[in-house]
């Protein structure tokens, strides 16, 4: 039976999250609805990225198995469909055995900062009004590409084997365009929660809240409840999923 991945674009505001959930709307509910419209078959999706809810995604995965004859205007079907936050990019032919999870190679999150009221970034930036030192913001963020254990950053209750996680970038940067201050992070794997609980304490940090050696203290501790995750879902952004260029058929 071909197995396919499908390429999913959304912004999270209005769902309970990316998996699905007993009496809650997700993007992966609405998906498998509009699957069962065009497709006449109950789909069982599985998922890349678990993203809570509020979080939004440029670039997430889904995968399913079908023994129907997917036509080639199956995107546009979709689109046609699904709400209007929530976007089919592709749906491409994989091999028998690839897992949308499973084989994911890295994943980079942009989570957004502005300190100035704006409209337009309701819901998509985290309104933060303080003097930020942003060269304390960048010393804080290479930190974290020399360290490989975060459990200090995962939220309680996580249902992980181990707590290492290989961040390849880690930087902010400044849009100069809509003046906001962005973190850009890319890892092999990220625990739950532990992007905002990043945010949330290097803010401290280039608040002058908390010291560099206090920031390194908290990551060596491996303690969730000295690290802070007040930074809200709505500011961050899952940019991309990689996967190995073989596990896509023609």
């Amino acid at each position: 039976m071909p197995r396919y991945f499908i390429e999913v674009a959304y912004l999270g505001t209005n769902y309970s999250g990316f998996q699905i959930q007993k009496n809650a709307i997700s993007i992966q509910s609405e998906i498998e609805k509009a699957l069962l419209t065009v497709l006449k078959k109950n789909i069982q999706l599985t998922g890349s990225s678990r993203t809570d809810a509020g979080v939004h995604a440029l670039q997430n995965f889904f995968h399913f198995d079908v023994d129907t004859i997917i036509q080639k205007n199956i995107v546009y079907n979709l689109n046609a469909i699904l709400p209007i936050d929530i976007a089919v990019k592709s749906l491409r032919v994989v091999q028998p055995n690839a897992h949308a999870r499973f084989d994911a190679i890295s994943r980079a999150y942009k989570y957004i900062i502005t300190q100035e009221k704006n409209p337009f970034l309701d819901g998509k930036a985290w309104f933060y009004p303080y003097k930020i030192n942003l060269q304390d913001l960048q010393q804080a963020a290479k930190i974290l590409q020399q360290q490989n254990n975060f459990q200090s950053f995962s939220k309680k209750h996580t249902q992980v084997n181990n707590f290492l996680c290989n961040i390849q970038h880690s930087e902010w940067s400044i849009d100069k365009e809509n003046n906001t201050l962005i973190y850009h992070v890319q890892a092999n794997r990220f625990l739950r929660g532990m992007v905002k609980g990043l945010v949330s304490t290097m803010l401290l940090v280039g608040r002058n809240k908390i010291s560099i050696q206090d920031f390194i203290k908290i990551i060596d501790n491996k303690n969730n409840q000295q690290a802070d995750f007040t930074a809200p879902s709505h500011g961050l952004f899952l940019c991309e999923v990689k996967y190995p260029d073989n596990i896509f058929l023609p």
